[in-house]
């Protein structure tokens, strides 16, 4: 199996309080099974298992667009194989 990194944003941006939405995308990022997960305010990042990483996406997806995210930018890269 491959690990993974995932990189996101949520949209739209308010400097002033985090967004619902981002504020859900980190709730579930910060809950899947995932390992070196780094949350900030205008770029977050996840490692783990394809498995893990996909469902987390998903669900990140999910959520954040149904919290009023009007785009969600995102990069998945292979990172290596899993030990």
């Amino acid at each position: 199996m491959v690990r993974l990194r995932v990189e996101f944003t949520t949209e739209p941006f308010d400097l002033d309080e985090a967004p619902e939405h981002a504020v859900v995308a980190r709730e579930v990022i910060q809950a899947a099974e995932l390992d070196a997960v780094d949350v900030g305010p205008f770029g977050n990042t996840a490692e783990g298992g394809s498995d893990a990483v996909l469902t987390a996406v998903d669900a990140l997806l999910r959520k954040s667009l149904a919290a009023g995210a009007t785009r969600v930018s995102l990069q998945v890269n292979v990172i290596g194989e899993e030990s």
